[in-house]
Parts: C-alpha cells; sequence; structure tokens
C-alpha cells in the first residue's frame, strides 16, 4: 500500500526533531535506534525505511540543519547602506541573535565534531557545506572593511581573519553550553578588536 506522502514527511521530521534532541543529550555515539524509537515514537522500522541506518538520520539532520541555518542567518549585504565598521557591527550583531534563538545549531555541529562519525563522506560534504557557507559570509563581511579595494595582502588578511570569526563562533557555542553567556553578549569586544585593528591599518598607510 501507498505511503502517503504528508505522513511519511511528518515521520522525518519527528525521527529529525528525536535525533536532534538526542545527539545534544548523549552525543551521536550514544544515541541507538531505539532511542530514536522510542524518542520520536515510531517503530525502528520507519527509522530504516527513511533513512536506512542511524549515519543516515546523522547525515539528513545535518542537510536540515544547513537549510536552517541558510533561512535563519541574515546576508552582510543586507546591510550595505551602512559604513563598513557598522555593517560588520549590525551582520554581527543580527548574526548572534540568530544563534541565541538556535543555539543547538552550533552545538550539534561540536557535539558531531569530536566523534568518528565526523569522517563519514556524507558527514563531510555536508559540514563542509556549512561552513564554507559561514567562511563566505565572514569574508563578504570582512572585505569592506579591509579590502575594498582588493590588493593581494588585504585579501589574505580578510581569509585569515574569516577563519578566525568563523572559530569565535564555534567557540562561542561552548561558551554558551557551558557558561550560560549569549552570542549576543560577544558581539561589541569582538567588534572593538576589529576596529583597533582597522585604525591601526589606516594610521600606517598614512605614515
Amino acid at each position: 500500500m501507498a505511503r502517503d506522502s504528508s505522513s511519511g514527511a511528518s515521520s522525518r521530521e519527528l525521527i529529525l526533531n528525536a535525533a536532534r534532541a538526542l545527539v545534544g543529550e548523549k552525543g551521536y555515539d550514544g544515541m541507538a535506534i531505539s532511542d530514536l524509537s522510542a524518542q520520536s515514537g515510531l517503530p525502528p522500522s520507519s527509522i530504516y525505511y527513511h533513512f536506512g541506518s542511524k549515519l543516515g538520520v546523522l547525515a539528513a539532520l545535518l542537510e536540515r540543519t544547513f537549510d536552517e541555518l541558510h533561512a535563519l542567518f541574515p546576508n552582510p549585504s543586507s546591510y550595505d547602506e551602512l559604513a563598513p565598521l557598522d555593517r560588520l557591527e549590525a551582520w554581527f550583531s543580527a548574526a548572534c541573535e540568530s544563534l541565541d534563538r538556535r543555539p543547538d545549531y552550533l552545538q550539534l555541529l561540536v557535539a558531531i565534531s569530536v566523534g568518528p562519525q565526523k569522517d563519514a563522506e556524507a558527514v563531510q560534504a555536508t559540514v563542509r557545506r556549512i561552513r564554507d557557507y559561514a567562511h563566505a559570509s565572514w569574508v563578504a563581511a570582512l572585505t569592506p572593511v579591509f579590502a575594498p579595494h582588493g590588493g593581494k595582502n588585504n585579501e589574505a588578511l580578510v581569509q585569515e581573519l574569516a577563519v578566525l570569526g568563523r572559530a569565535l563562533t564555534d567557540g562561542l557555542s561552548v561558551t554558551n553550553s557551558f557558561d550560560g553567556k549569549s552570542y549576543r553578549s560577544q558581539v561589541a569586544p569582538f567588534v572593538a578588536l576589529v576596529r583597533g585593528l582597522a585604525d591601526q591599518r589606516a594610521a600606517k598607510r598614512k605614515r
């Protein structure tokens, strides 16, 4: 008998919601199919039907996380009417506010990064897409500040700072989880550092 497509979609979401909660609670290695079944209220056969395996559940969860992050995160171009440093601050503030609303996004990636499943091809591909998207957003936010007219050295600095910015948000997921500090509370110190670096470079150019 054909499965109802709407109920199928609903079942998938129930399983992925259960997986998100369990990975956050137990880690991927600690999550069993029986746990997914109990948490979602669906039989193991439904989990295997939709995802094939536990790793298939994780890969699908990461894909959904990427789609949600893409929809939730602002684009730096949304603030193009602002001066470069103000544009950076406005974008980073909005991004941190988004993470404060859904801190489980980055916490999920951190939880996955410490287990052997991180080396699975399906997992690596989606994690790379998520991280490349984050890196590209940082580059777009930082370029008007440090490389508005291009230049090899300036563009290299932007790339380095983009890596640092992405690492900052990675670290903030741990700070948020363990220390209860909001992402938003770290915007001002980081922007102050960027402003100081920009001022220092501007002063050197004037000499």
